[in-house]
């Protein structure tokens, strides 16, 4: 069984349908799915996979409980280093669910930085990752770290900014490399 990290951006409060199809896909296949607790795209896909009555689900998450668990799947508490805010509260369980992942799905909104951080991890570590861009309407699969980088550029100076301001160092040198 797979590992499919599942994730993006959350102001995106509904999925297109090829990402639909795909998860339809994974529940298929009965991969097993990594994925978050925000609201959005993680929160829309979890609804999804509810539907399906899916039980192959794991929902990780920073703070004491899960902002949303609508399978009521088993929960992985990951805390926020002491002193985390804003972004970085999450950022421990993201980089979690990317090393826990062969492959990933990612529905992104042009913009989010979290779910491009999101697409660049899996990139590091060499797993997949298909990419829904709603800015471009368009389907991507993100292999390398070259990939990745050029998803990056494309996206422009102020997103790229905003994604550079919540790397880790080791991301940082992986983008450069």
């Amino acid at each position: 069984m797979a590992m499919i990290f599942l994730g993006g951006s959350r102001d995106l409060f509904e999925l297109p349908p090829p990402a639909i199809e795909r998860i339809g896909s994974i529940v298929a296949q009965e991969h097993g799915v990594l994925i978050g607790d925000a609201p959005g795209s993680d929160a829309e896909m979890q609804g999804l996979l509810a539907g399906y009555n899916y039980e192959h689900v794991g929902v990780f998450h920073a703070r004491a409980e899960p902002r949303n668990n609508l399978g009521d799947w088993a929960a992985y508490h990951i805390p926020p280093p002491d002193g985390a805010k804003g972004f970085a509260i999450h950022a421990e369980k993201d980089r979690e669910m990317a090393r826990r992942a062969d492959f990933g799905l990612m529905v992104w909104d042009g913009a989010s930085p979290g779910t491009c951080l999101n697409i660049l991890r899996l990139a590091v570590i060499g797993s997949p990752c298909v990419v829904y861009d709603m800015m471009r309407g368009r389907v991507a699969t993100v292999h390398t770290i070259g990939d990745a980088r050029a998803m990056l550029d494309e996206a422009g100076g102020e997103v790229r900014r905003a994604i550079e301001a919540r790397m880790s160092e080791d991301e940082r040198l992986a983008l450069a490399a």
